[in-house]
């Protein structure tokens, strides 16, 4: 399956992308901020996680990464982290509130990969599990600069709700849902699926040795 980028899916691609780098950037200075990390440091963070993921899929598809032909996302990334912050100053802020965030990034992100390599012309297969990789790889890198165990490796349905959505993404074009709408319900399943998995602490098998 081939998109051809149209007007249309351009720009639903564009606002996707940005959406996914503010809440993104957002959920990584709530992540930091645990650790006390200054002003420079939480932007590092914030940075590496919400243009990371999108980086390494487009250096994978041999595209123009997306944030050095487009400044805006960089500078989507820097905004949010700044005010996020700030903000963090002046009210009081749970610290598991990142979860949220970090849902949507891995709901807009899962999509957006997707979308992308889809337009590059990648087996629907490949293109689904380039979702899941833009769609974790930016919270593996603020995980590790947090050093902590990447929370794609333990946490309750995190890769997984992500691969299911992309899949149900390209099931919904395949009939000839609109990219808008197709985009909705699988972002929406995502982000849903992956809150009711936290909240029930629904995970998958756990590796272990048989004795």
């Amino acid at each position: 399956m081939i998109l051809n980028p149209t007007v249309v899916l351009l720009n639903n691609l564009y606002w996707i992308t940005l959406i996914a780098v503010i809440v993104s950037s957002a959920s990584a200075v709530l992540k930091a901020g645990v650790k006390q990390f200054d002003l420079f440091g939480v932007i590092i963070i914030a940075i590496a996680t919400g243009l990371g993921g999108g980086s390494l899929r487009d250096m994978l598809l041999d595209r123009d990464v997306f944030w050095i032909q487009d400044q805006v996302f960089f500078i989507a990334s820097l905004g949010s982290a700044i005010i996020i912050f700030l903000g963090a100053r002046l009210l009081v802020i749970s610290p598991r509130l990142f979860l949220i965030p970090d849902a949507a990034g891995l709901a807009t992100f899962g999509i957006a990969g997707t979308l992308v390599s889809l337009m590059a012309g990648t087996p629907w297969l490949i293109a689904s599990f380039m979702g899941v990789m833009t769609g974790t790889m930016g919270g593996i890198f603020r995980d590790i600069l947090c050093n902590e165990t990447p929370m794609v490796f333990s946490s309750p349905l995190y890769a997984t709700v992500s691969w299911v959505g992309s899949l149900l993404f390209i099931v919904l074009l395949n009939n000839e849902v609109s990219i808008s709408l197709a985009a909705l319900i699988a972002g929406l399943t995502i982000f849903c699926t992956r809150l009711i998995a936290l909240y029930f602490n629904i995970n998958l098998p756990k590796f272990r040795f048989k004795g």
